[in-house]
């Protein structure tokens, strides 16, 4: 079984489609908790490490075999966290920072959180030593699109990102930072590359699933406290 560390309840829908398009049999479990990102934001990431390896802890307790996190702010907190825990720990937006250091050495970070954007480019600028490749990060706010997000205003807050990343001409490859904004991936029309990071980071916990030893588990429901 994976089990999820969401923010949000809006990537729940999301990773169960992912799950049932290309990873069918996946056992998944979500588990929701907004204030995580309400500390992350305030204090610092570092604030709420010991909330983080609770819930991990929690999920392994539960029978996950690894655990994804899908929090662009709080994905190196549940990485460092792995070693605690006794099972892989992944954040969600690894496998698309190495595959834009492969494209070219200028890559474009968009998000709407504001906190997600100095995490995401370190992350960036760490794949790129680890593949010996030059990089240089730049960071971009979409004004006015985390607003619009937490009022529920999906069409708003994607019709923001959409339009930021139609603005960019001088990038190799754009990143979408946060998990909620593939769907302006799929969108946009600039020709520059766009990442996203939901289906690339649940193949990568998908595969560290099957590398752990015991049987495949089956599609379970979410307890109680699951969102």
């Amino acid at each position: 079984m994976l089990t999820l560390l969401h923010t949000s309840a809006v990537h729940v829908p999301v990773f169960d489609a992912l799950r049932d398009a290309a990873h069918p049999g996946l056992a998944l479990r979500h588990h929701v908790d907004a204030e995580l990102l309400e500390r992350a934001r305030g204090e610092g990431p570092d604030a709420v490490a010991d909330a983080v390896v609770a819930v991990l802890q929690r999920a392994v307790a539960e029978g996950a075999r690894a655990v994804l996190c899908t929090c662009s702010t709080l994905g190196g907190v549940a990485e460092a966290a792995a070693a605690e825990v006794g099972v892989p720990v992944l954040r969600v937006d690894r496998p698309m920072a190495a595959a834009a250091v492969a494209v070219g050495p200028r890559v474009l970070v968009l998000a709407a959180l504001e906190s997600t954007l100095a995490p995401t480019a370190a992350l960036i600028e760490e794949e790129a030593r680890r593949a010996g490749r030059p990089v240089t990060v730049r960071t971009r706010l979409v004004d006015g699109a985390w607003p619009r997000f937490e009022v529920g205003d999906t069409d708003g807050y994607l019709r923001r990102v959409t339009e930021a990343a139609d603005s960019v001409t001088d990038a190799d490859m754009i990143v979408l930072a946060q998990a909620s904004m593939a769907p302006a991936g799929e969108s946009t029309r600039t020709r520059v590359p766009v990442l996203a990071s939901p289906a690339p980071g649940l193949a990568a916990a998908a595969a560290a699933v099957a590398a752990r030893p015991g049987r495949p588990g089956q599609v379970v429901p979410d307890l109680p406290g699951h969102g």
